[in-house]
């Protein structure tokens, strides 16, 4: 129903690097602050374009301390680049887009995301979310003043917090789990989690097979009446992690 396509995803699977982007602003605002924060954070992460500067004034140790470090770094770059981009072009004044990024290393998920874009876990038949939206609905949900169901209609519930670009630099969500084989990752924009509840989405999960599965949860969203973006990256670990 939109007449630009405001998401944006990349897929690398040789480092295991997973993003899906969501757009904002007037026009064709949204959809330029997308490709631009993919193309940062794979430029940062998959280039040696900074290869060891890092937000911290000091070295980090930890491997996977070090790996969180290089994603908030990598969405730091695209915040600065979006802000940068909207200032020198007026017509892109106040544009800026959600971000979640997946890398899968040595049996491991590092997760950092901005925004409503989610990422799921589907283990053992169960779908859990491992992000939480930055949106002012879930702030009233997190306080008790709203039930999860009465936030999913509240007209307001797609305002966000956060968001990679309108202010510059921002502090992401970061967070890294260890893998199993068989595990199924779902990372989307919130045109699948409108029309669709999470009980919903993990009874797809279960029953369709996972080379159609991004396709399918795509066509159910629609099918429910989403007007939004639809998009769906499905990641499976496999027995080698």
């Amino acid at each position: 129903m939109r007449e630009n396509n405001e998401d944006n995803w990349a897929i690398d699977i040789e480092s295991g690097l997973f993003i899906v982007a969501d757009g904002m602003g007037g026009h064709a605002a949204g959809e330029v602050a997308a490709e631009m924060a993919v193309d940062t954070v794979k430029s940062v992460l998959l280039t040696d374009s900074d290869p060891d500067e890092t937000m911290l004034a000091t070295e980090v140790d930890d491997p996977d301390d070090a790996m969180r470090e290089r994603l908030r770094y990598a969405m730091n770059q695209a915040a600065v680049n979006i802000r940068r981009k909207s200032d020198e072009d007026r017509t892109l004044a106040g544009m800026g887009t959600t971000l979640v990024v997946l890398v899968v290393d040595e049996g491991s998920a590092h997760l950092a995301h901005v925004g409503d874009s989610r990422a799921y876990l589907f283990r053992d038949e169960r779908l859990q979310r491992l992000t939480r939206d930055h949106t002012i609905v879930q702030q009233e949900v997190d306080a008790g003043r709203l039930t999860p169901e009465l936030a999913r209609i509240v007209p307001h519930k797609n305002i966000l917090t956060k968001s990679v670009g309108v202010h510059g630099p921002v502090d992401p969500d970061t967070s890294t789990r260890a893998l199993d084989p068989g595990d199924l990752l779902v990372l989307c924009s919130d045109g699948l989690t409108d029309p669709l509840e999470d009980r919903e989405i993990e009874r797809i999960c279960g029953r369709t097979h996972p080379e159609d599965l991004a396709e399918t949860l795509v066509m159910e969203a629609l099918r429910r009446g989403g007007d939004d973006n639809v998009t769906v990256v499905i990641v499976v670990v496999g027995d080698e992690g």
